[in-house]
């Protein structure tokens, strides 16, 4: 039995100066302050669940052409979310190459092996689920969605689409350079922009059915990926999907609130102040109340430092850690996790404000101590 004394607990509703009690992986107790291990005042807050991250994939590819071993990414991407105060995390692997990311499928081969093997070892720190992106474009996405779909570790399956002139690449000038600062010839982006497109029409409608069936037969939940529009929204709605992940207009995620679709957003877009690529604000999305969640995107470490600006902006703490711990759970039917409560996992993180910055002092998951 451990006690965490002298901390101030981020319940779901309030903020207690008290102690929390652990035994055999599950919280136990909470209580006023007494005998046991002295957090010094510290923030005591659930562990993060992150549903959505490509962090390995930054680490299997760290620059341009520089492939690092799959396995030793892993790892060092695991060790990453766990500093992170992340203990839950759902490694995003896209299903699917096209045009100008066409070492996606090596890194999903590679990351489910390796994946398997760890957790069967016991070796990884934090606790890893599979979120399948299926690049409904792909005409090779089907072969690896059906070797995946029954894998235990497959929790979460989203139905992206980046054909240029949609979702996030609907302003096609604004791709074009993007692709351009990334180092590809006019005339070669012109190319892949047509097939790309090209196969957008031949592949999206009888890819998109085929995963929605087979996440509804496996109870597995589906998400859409970068909606612009309130009819996009509404035929997700219609088709039985129930959460819009990175929304990128304020209509878009106005209608999935109008329809109870869970919404996910970027925490990056929040810490840097802005989307990368030039679309809807986080923040503003806050603001209006149409956000359940928020997920680390590309960097694990946004998470946390986001809940807490969320928490300056306006939102009381317990309604902004919310966004990292129980929004993420009650989307991803995590129900022994994601809160303060006694009968819950003990997956806990001590947290000191410097300057504003939130900095994590311990990370316990399961009761361990992970970081």
């Amino acid at each position: 039995m451990t006690t965490l004394t002298n901390a101030q607990l981020v319940l779901p509703d309030q903020l207690l100066h008290g102690a929390l009690t652990f035994e055999a992986g599950l919280i136990t107790d909470i209580g006023p302050p007494g005998p046991g291990l002295d957090l010094a005042g510290d923030y005591l807050i659930p562990g993060i669940i992150d549903l959505h991250t490509d962090n390995l994939e930054r680490q299997v590819l760290p620059r341009h052409n520089a492939r690092w071993p799959s396995r030793s990414a892993l790892l060092a991407h695991d060790a990453q979310c766990a500093a992170a105060g992340i203990t839950t995390v759902f490694d995003a692997l896209c299903l699917g190459d096209i045009g100008f990311e066409k070492a996606r499928n090596q890194t999903f081969g590679d990351g489910m092996a390796d994946l398997r093997a760890l957790t069967a070892a016991g070796i990884l720190k934090t606790e890893h689920f599979l979120h399948l992106r299926c690049e409904l474009p792909a005409p090779e996405m089907p072969a690896l969605f059906e070797h995946a779909i029954d894998d235990p570790l497959v929790r979460l399956v989203s139905l992206m689409d980046h054909s240029p002139g949609l979702g996030q690449y609907a302003d096609l000038e604004r791709h074009r350079q993007m692709r351009e600062a990334e180092g590809f010839s006019l005339a070669e982006i012109e190319e892949m922009v047509l097939a790309q497109q090209a196969d957008h029409h031949r592949y999206h409608i009888p890819h998109r059915a085929l995963v929605l069936e087979a996440a509804a037969a496996r109870n597995i939940p589906a998400a859409s990926h970068d909606d612009r529009t309130a009819a996009e929204i509404a035929r997700n709605f219609a088709e039985g999907i129930r959460i819009a992940e990175f929304p990128v207009s304020h209509a878009a995620a106005s209608a999935a609130k109008g329809f109870g679709i869970a919404t996910i957003a970027g925490a990056p877009n929040i810490v840097r102040g802005g989307s990368h690529s030039g679309n809807v604000s986080v923040a503003d999305l806050i603001a209006g109340n149409l956000l359940d969640a928020l997920a680390s995107d590309y960097v694990p470490a946004a998470m946390l430092e986001a809940a807490f600006i969320a928490a300056r902006r306006g939102l009381t703490l317990p309604a902004a850690i919310a966004l990292v711990t129980s929004g993420p759970a009650a989307i991803a039917n995590l129900f022994d996790r994601g809160r303060l409560a006694p009968g819950l996992r003990a997956d806990l993180l001590q947290v000191r404000l410097f300057e504003n910055i939130p900095v994590i002092r311990a990370v316990w998951r399961a009761g361990e101590r992970i970081a």
